[in-house]
């Protein structure tokens, strides 16, 4: 009878633990600075897992919804971006510090020719041009335009013809990551994410929540016949437009094949 009651509470334990593994809760959480440990307010947390975020208040204090093996990012301009896993122990005691570490920047010399810039974005972006042989494009939400593919009539049906391929890089891309891909909707839907995203350009955060390698992101831009000015020069934000707009073409070009 005892080997039975050992048996059975071990079956409960074990039950109660899988159930805790699947369950939502919510997290609490302060972020600090790794060496003056003073807390850090207006810091990025999103839950990649789920697509959702929020912002530490002026106590470095946040709250967010999470489970067990869900993936927290948190980002801070000048900080290095840092990924936390979500373990037992959080989801147990509700909440965790959270120390983020300055970026050590190494500054070189930059040497302006060419063009008579003057140092201000808006002004710059007006005197540098853009290549004649592509498109410009606008974006819903965004007041910058942005460039894709060649002018010239074969352009379109290059691109085209490239989807319709079975093996294109494209349907790597895309095809063997619908998981990732879904996430496309979900993140341009949440505020935080939306506003996180467009003050990045490291493409790193955009990359964590996508769950793909960073240097993948340039090569399905260009496969989507997307100009290196517009590469290299938009936000993340701009980069997930982007992204989301081929990917959705892909999916509407791949079902009516």
């Amino acid at each position: 009878m005892r080997y039975f009651t050992i048996l059975l509470f071990a079956l409960l334990s074990n039950l109660a633990f899988s159930q805790n593994d699947t369950l939502t809760t919510t997290l609490h959480g302060t972020v600090v600075h790794n060496e003056t440990k003073l807390p850090i307010n207006n810091v990025h947390v999103i839950n990649t897992t789920k697509v959702s975020g929020t912002i530490s208040d002026g106590n470095g204090y946040f709250e967010i919804n999470a489970k067990i093996n869900d993936t927290l990012l948190f980002s801070y301009l000048g900080f290095e971006t840092l990924k936390v896993k979500v373990t037992n122990d959080w989801v147990k005691n509700k909440s965790s510090k959270i120390t983020l570490t300055e970026k050590a920047y190494a500054l070189e010399e930059v040497i302006i020719s060419k063009y008579n810039l003057t140092g201000y974005v808006e002004v710059d972006t007006k005197l540098i041009p853009v290549d004649e042989n592509t498109y410009r494009y606008s974006i819903s939400g965004l007041d910058a335009g942005y460039e894709a593919g060649d002018k010239s009539p074969s352009a379109v049906t290059k691109v085209l013809g490239a989807i319709f391929n079975p093996a294109d890089f494209l349907y790597n891309a895309f095809g063997k990551r619908p998981k990732q891909m879904r996430k496309l909707r979900e993140m341009k839907k949440d505020d935080t994410v939306r506003e996180l995203l467009s003050t990045k350009f490291d493409r790193e955060t955009l990359a964590a929540l996508l769950e793909i390698d960073k240097d993948d992101i340039p090569l399905i831009l260009q496969n989507c016949n997307y100009s290196e000015y517009f590469i290299k020069s938009a936000n993340d934000l701009q980069i997930l437009e982007a992204i989301s707009s081929c990917y959705e073409e892909y999916k509407i070009l791949k079902k009516n094949k």
